[in-house]
């Protein structure tokens, strides 16, 4: 979480992995892999939110929710470019290798 701490404190001030998930009412671990689905749905086609839900079997309101607490789509944009800045070698591909570990179970 530390790395995703760091990210989050470059978008959103007072924002960490654990407080994020107390407010949504989210584990840490569900909140690292929405914010990896969040940033990687910012730069594909269709809705953002909508297009994280569905990777992540989170619902879009609690998605919604945490792009509002990191400060809206333009701060989720700023994430997005961070998270793609560290490459797939990097968070990107920690945090997703997560993301698919809990979310899909073949």
């Amino acid at each position: 979480m530390g790395m995703l701490d760091g990210l989050l404190g470059q978008v959103a001030e007072n924002v960490d992995v654990k407080n994020l998930a107390a407010k949504v009412g989210l584990t840490p671990e569900q909140v690292e892999s929405a914010m990896t689905a969040l940033g990687q749905a910012h730069t594909a086609p269709g809705d953002t939110v909508d297009t994280a839900a569905a990777s992540t079997g989170l619902p879009a309101d609690i998605l919604q929710q945490i792009v509002g607490h990191i400060g809206g789509e333009g701060a989720l944009g700023h994430f997005a470019g961070l998270l793609s800045a560290q490459g797939n070698s990097g968070v990107l591909g920690e945090l997703g290798g997560l993301a698919s570990g809990l979310f899909n179970k073949s």
